[in-house]
């Protein structure tokens, strides 16, 4: 089928800069696109309830009003969807399972027409060239195991957790080139059981850190239980915002350090140095979790690959007013600065405390006020972001970080959590009412982009 609304190439080239501009990467370098269930599957009837199907029906929660029922209408439109991902060259496909597509109940029965949508979108993608790269938890958690047990505030939902990982990886391992356990735990926890901006919209620091601690230990005993049913590659995804003192004062430092504790060292330290961050401790006091004996290595079990999310940095002012932030390159629409410099310090610093196994940029990418005129997306800022990201991570590399691939977040405009659909992050544009896809000039770009990266290759060779 042709590829929808693609503009011509003389308007779609005109400001796309000059990929061959930045460095070649090494061979075997993996170019991808990113997204997620819940943010574009839609097919609500095909899946249980998930705590976002119950988060979109609480008023007030979600800025738009919106909910997750169509979404981008992936589950119907895939192959429409793959022929972009071919149309972009890319490598690698990274995507999430949906546990209530699976397992409607989070426990008990498997759901086949579930099974047979990701054995349909996974043989696709081998059929076309590009490498699936899963997770299995980007928050969707069944809305059953949230009513049932609190969610991830019971230890009984590590214990689901593991069983749903297995029987996944029995099924798909053999065709995954990497199969991570969690997204992000520090948004699940943080934002869904302490501030209440995401699902399931709790407001509690102890439920909050208790949480965080079991999806660690899921993530463990998920590996342990997948290591037997498959040799696909295994490991976590982790977003970083790095914190920066605004200015060298005491306090400042003082600030940066706790919030770089409270994200970065909150998961790290435990999954490769066995320990948690004995500053955080102290700074929770009784909000700290509850162990058990053995849970420490249980997490720390041996990775394959380290998934890593980068769109900003933190910049912590303790002045009243606070010190904003320079914004020198500019912010997103979602207010988050422009700093790539901190993309190259943060994969350096995490190959030198922690020594990790081969590093993923899992996403990077950025929200930008699209509009669609003329057939066209002229969204010369998001482009900019990306050649400056990319080149930070090559920076990173020439200095020693092991970074094997990077994922561009994301494909598709799509349901941005508590903002709805007045995000955009795709390189394709939605219109959300015709689920007509559009190419964006960021698209074009990228594909060049990764056109060329091939050339140098091809030459090299």
């Amino acid at each position: 089928m042709p590829l929808p609304h693609t503009p011509p190439p003389a308007a779609a080239g005109a400001s796309h800069g000059a990929p061959a501009s930045l460095p070649g990467f090494p061979p075997g370098f993996a170019w991808g696109v990113a997204t997620a269930a819940a943010q574009i599957e839609g097919d609500a009837a095909g899946r249980g309830r998930s705590i976002w199907d119950h988060f979109c029906a609480t008023p007030g929660k979600v800025k738009d009003g919106s909910h997750i029922d169509i979404a981008c209408d992936h589950v119907n439109r895939h192959a429409v969807d793959l022929q972009l991902m071919r149309w972009l060259g890319v490598d690698a496909y990274r995507f999430s399972f949906a546990w209530p597509r699976l397992q409607p109940l989070g426990r008990g029965a498997w759901h086949a027409p579930g099974f047979a949508f990701y054995d349909r979108l996974i043989d696709d993608l081998l059929a076309a060239g590009i490498a699936p790269h899963a997770t299995l938890y980007h928050w969707d958690l069944p809305q059953a195991l949230q009513d049932d047990m609190g969610g991830w505030q019971s230890r009984d939902c590590a214990a689901l957790f593991a069983d749903y990982a297995a029987e996944v990886a029995r099924r798909f391992g053999d065709r995954l080139a990497g199969l991570a356990t969690h997204n992000e735990p520090w948004c699940t926890a943080t934002l869904g059981y302490q501030t209440g901006q995401f699902a399931p919209g709790l407001r509690n620091r102890r439920a909050a850190f208790q949480v965080s601690h079991h999806l660690l230990l899921s993530h463990g005993l998920a590996l342990q239980a997948m290591r037997t049913a498959t040799r696909a590659p295994l490991g976590i995804v982790l977003n970083h915002t790095p914190p920066w003192a605004a200015e060298p004062s005491e306090a400042d430092r003082r600030a940066a350090r706790l919030a770089d504790g409270l994200s970065t060292r909150w998961y790290m330290d435990p999954l490769f140095l066995g320990h948690y961050p004995a500053d955080v401790l102290e700074h929770l006091g009784a909000d700290a979790p509850q162990l058990q004996a053995g849970d420490l290595a249980t997490i720390g079990q041996p990775m394959d690959f380290l998934g890593v999310n980068f769109y900003t940095r933190e910049w912590l002012s303790t002045r009243q007013p606070p010190l904003p932030a320079p914004g020198a390159l500019g912010f997103s629409d979602m207010g988050w600065e422009t700093h790539p410099q901190s993309l190259t310090r943060l994969l350096l610093r995490l190959s030198a405390a922690y020594q990790p196994p081969p590093m993923l940029i899992t996403e990077n990418g950025m929200a930008h006020a699209d509009q669609l005129l003329a057939g066209r997306v002229d969204d010369a800022a998001r482009t900019d972001y990306l050649q400056r990201h990319v080149d930070a991570v090559a920076q990173a590399m020439a200095q020693g970080a092991n970074v094997a691939g990077y994922f561009c977040w994301s494909l598709l405009d799509n349901f941005e959590w508590d903002s709805g659909y007045a995000k955009r992050f795709g390189l394709v544009h939605v219109d959300y009412a015709t689920q007509q896809r559009t190419p964006k000039d960021s698209a074009h770009w990228y594909r060049a982009f990764i056109a060329d990266q091939r050339a140098q290759r091809g030459a090299a060779g």
